[in-house]
């Protein structure tokens, strides 16, 4: 079972320059170089609607809680951080990570948790 870190590459933060990178392109990117090897898969979409709250990604894997965070400045440490408790997720029975094992840089960036699909009927 794969967890997917999925990273919104439309994202812009305020005072995001127009005609530039896009804030959510420069953390995919960083995301995909910390998660090389760390046996989690990353993909880019056009959108997670969590304009407000950008630079977002969500977590997920089959069977397990789903989570977005947002709120990400589009750094090396955000996104190792994000790789990090993405790992932690995938390590998890049900997706749920323990907060004492959170690592620092995702604290304050949790949005939304969704509940795992039910099986399939």
């Amino acid at each position: 079972m794969s967890t997917w870190i999925t990273i919104c590459d439309t994202c812009k933060r305020d005072g995001w320059i127009d005609g530039g990178r896009t804030d959510g392109e420069t953390l995919a990117e960083l995301v995909e170089t910390a998660a090389a090897g760390a046996g989690l898969r990353v993909r880019r979409t056009a959108c997670l609607m969590g304009c407000t709250h950008s630079c977002n990604v969500a977590v997920q894997a089959a069977g397990k809680l789903s989570y977005t965070l947002g709120r990400f400045a589009p750094t090396a440490d955000a996104a190792e951080a994000i790789v990090e408790w993405a790992g932690l997720h995938a390590q998890s029975e049900t997706g749920q990570v323990p907060y004492r094992q959170w690592p620092q840089g995702v604290k304050g960036h949790f949005v939304t948790r969704h509940p795992p699909l039910p099986p399939a009927e």
